[in-house]
């Protein structure tokens, strides 16, 4: 899924994905459903804040890997390489990939190999989940 690199397209991608989720026997409500969709919103809201190009968008891209979930987001500034750190007492943000690496049971990233950017990757697991239908 494709998405404008602005709080809107954020917001959108969180959404979108917990449709998705939902139609994939992940309900809304239950831990999973709002564990993922915060993942999700986590990583969306990083592309637009730091990996935002003017006129570039960003992607979002959801699977199965066995009984766990993958959420990859890439974005166009291959530059910007994510990074833990502590976050200072006087600022808002600077927490949401302390919040993907607790938690998911693993998280990276890696450079796009046809073109710019970089792809940030979380895999969380679960109990059961059933090899999403195209």
């Amino acid at each position: 899924m494709r998405f404008s690199s602005t709080p809107r397209g954020a917001r959108l991608a969180r959404r979108l994905a917990g449709e998705r989720l939902d139609a994939w026997g992940i309900p809304y409500g239950s831990d999973a459903h709002d564990t993922l969709t915060l993942i999700v919103a986590e990583l969306s809201a990083s592309a637009v804040s730091h990996g935002h190009v003017p006129g570039r968008d960003f992607r979002l891209h959801l699977s199965a890997e066995g009984t766990a979930l993958r959420v990859e987001v890439t974005d166009t500034r291959g530059e910007r390489v994510p990074a833990l750190a502590e976050p200072s007492d006087d600022l808002d943000g600077g927490r949401g990939l302390l919040l993907v690496a607790a938690l998911t049971d693993r998280w990276g990233w890696y450079p796009c190999a046809d073109g710019p950017g970089k792809t940030v990757w979380a895999v969380w697991a679960v109990c059961a989940v059933e090899a999403p239908t195209p």
